[in-house]
């Protein structure tokens, strides 16, 4: 997990303001005196974001090139407790970074974090630098050159992705956007991008029953027909799931397809999607993203 030297690394900073955009999406703004210095690569870059916790500070996390191998090694109660976010607006020319964070019921040391953090609270965040060149493994959405249609979909892990995606497209981009949140009002985050229609929905008892019957609507208009290919399965449980095709330029993996997907969320429905689109639907697997962001019940880093 570690990067070449210079392209990324961690950047302390602290909480310049906190905006609840909507009832589950809350937006920190960061500062910090070296921010100028953090790369904005665009759509889906992740960043990791390691937060405090009332036994264990910031200065506990290792931060060299081998910082991952490091933090392993470190008996797990010593551990400083990171997650991935994604950079939803950089400001260098004010040493500003925005990244939205999902606010729930407190169930761990991020969502804790979330719940009670102040202005001028500190947090380190490990991201691209200005000195980042060519292609960023940390972006998941690669599609191809030319493509007639995208599908878009996620829960509200995916959405401060989805959000950032939809604003970078060109206006001459079209697809379909399925997202699932946890209230009706959160259907405000999303920008709007006139070439996408936009199926937002808020999760009703029968989980992720809106991404399943919405993708399907979607795929069987979008997609044209085709052989559907066997996947292999994956146990969710133990595995990550998570498939990107690239060249090995690290570019897409086709130069054109009728539908590009980018899917991501909860491991649990991202498999089922998988098979879906792939197996049944007949979609080209080189021309979809399938992202396990979270898994039911488990903490994720």
């Amino acid at each position: 997990m570690s990067a070449p030297a210079d392209t990324s690394r961690f950047f302390r900073a602290r909480v310049s303001s906190i905006t609840d955009l909507t009832p589950s999406f809350r937006r920190f703004t960061f500062t910090g005196d070296d921010l100028a210095e953090y790369g904005d690569t665009g759509f889906d870059q992740r960043v990791k974001v390691v937060f405090p916790t009332p036994t264990v500070s910031l200065d506990a996390m290792p931060t060299g090139s081998d910082w991952y191998l490091q933090w392993r090694e470190l008996p797990e109660d010593d551990r400083p407790p990171f997650r991935t976010y994604t950079t939803r607006a950089v400001r260098p020319e004010s040493r500003e970074v925005d990244i939205d964070m999902v606010a729930h019921d407190v169930i761990g040391p991020a969502s804790a974090w979330i719940d009670r953090a102040v202005i001028g609270d500190e947090v380190l965040i490990y991201a691209p630098t200005t000195a980042h060149t060519g292609v960023s493994f940390g972006i998941d959405f690669v599609p191809p050159a030319q493509t007639d249609a995208m599908l878009l979909v996620g829960d509200e892990t995916a959405a401060p992705a989805l959000a950032v995606i939809l604003e970078q497209l060109p206006a001459e981009a079209r697809g379909v956007v399925v997202l699932e949140v946890p209230d009706e009002a959160d259907a405000a985050y999303l920008p709007r991008h006139r070439g996408f229609e936009y199926h937002v929905s808020a999760r009703s008892g029968d989980r992720h029953e809106h991404l399943l019957s919405s993708v399907a609507t979607a795929a069987s208009r979008l997609a044209p027909a085709g052989r559907g290919a066997e996947v292999e399965e994956i146990d969710v449980d133990t595995e990550i799931l998570w498939e990107v095709p690239r060249t090995a330029k690290g570019g897409a993996a086709l130069k054109s397809a009728p539908l590009y997907a980018w899917l991501a969320g909860e491991s649990g429905v991202i498999k089922t999607l998988r098979r879906q689109l792939v197996s049944e639907q007949g979609v080209d697997r080189r021309a979809v993203a399938f992202m396990g962001y979270w898994r039911q019940g488990k903490a994720e880093n």
